[in-house]
């Protein structure tokens, strides 16, 4: 599933596009997808203009004039393709069935912007942007990296009282927002801290090494357009590069970057994880 980075990407792939733009004509091409569509989407949504392409953790959240908020989710394999109305620069995603093309939007300026999802795991909602805090799949997540709500102070309250192990503790959304298995493994090898390791022992210097590790591993997916794994690609077509600097995931086996070391997986939470066992304590 697309993490932070990834849903920030398509965020700043969608923007030039939509934001500020009128929604002209939009095509719904099947009643639902992990969730029926809001009722009247498409009265609801043609015609309003794109005030602010957002985001918060992993939902693109969309101010529309309409003042609703267009919320959408990419679940495991949607994504969004970018075209403009010549229909000699039309081209379709190769990684994508145009079978699975279930939303089109056609925006002022000419761009078509195409949601296309075989496993139809995402969705799209609406909700009142007065109330946008109240909408039940955000009101309860925690800050994001990057955030002035997000530091090793931040952890070291959060985590005091945790016995989960830190791995699990640092997917719960409503601790820390945006952040998946990917880039929690990564933040655990450069904090050196075990995987293992009950959440309440972080707290304190090892808090202080855990924070600034996970905002670095966030800004340094961004600035390489996220981690190009199974079906994720930019609004662009593009893939990210962050995966050629992966130290531990998804490289079991493979010699740890930093003392030689096979790198280990292990299962927790149903979720592989991938570590240095000489590395992190």
């Amino acid at each position: 599933m697309p993490e932070l980075p990834e849903v920030e990407t398509v965020r700043r792939g969608l923007s030039p596009a939509m934001q500020g733009k009128r929604i002209e004509r939009l095509e719904v091409n099947r009643p639902d997808l992990r969730f029926p569509f809001p009722e009247r989407f498409r009265e609801r949504v043609e015609g309003a203009r794109i005030v602010h392409m957002g985001r918060r953790a992993k939902f693109l959240v969309t101010e529309l004039s309409t003042e609703d908020a267009l919320i959408m989710h990419l679940g495991m394999s949607g994504r969004f393709t970018v075209n403009s109305r010549d229909t000699a620069d039309f081209h379709h995603d190769p990684g994508t069935n145009p079978a699975h093309d279930h939303v089109v939007f056609h925006m002022e300026g000419g761009a078509t912007v195409t949601y296309n999802d075989p496993r139809r795991f995402g969705f799209m909602e609406l909700w009142p942007l007065a109330d946008l805090d109240s909408y039940p799949r955000i009101e309860h997540l925690g800050p994001e990296p990057l955030s002035n709500g997000f530091s090793s102070a931040y952890l070291n309250e959060v985590l005091s009282d945790k016995a989960a192990p830190i791995k699990a503790a640092l997917l719960d959304q409503a601790i820390i927002a945006g952040l998946g298995n990917i880039y929690v493994c990564e933040a655990l090898f450069r904090s050196g801290i075990s995987p293992r390791r009950k959440a309440r022992s972080v707290a304190g210097k090892r808090a202080e090494r855990l924070a600034p590790a996970i905002n670095e591993v966030i800004a340094e997916a961004i600035a390489a357009g996220g981690s190009s794994i199974s079906d994720f690609a930019s609004a662009s077509g593009e893939l990210g590069y962050f995966q050629k600097h992966f130290h531990v995931y998804d490289r079991e086996g493979a010699a740890c970057d930093t003392c030689g070391s096979a790198v280990q997986r292990i299962v927790q939470s149903g979720r592989s994880t991938f570590f240095c066992g000489t590395c992190q304590r």
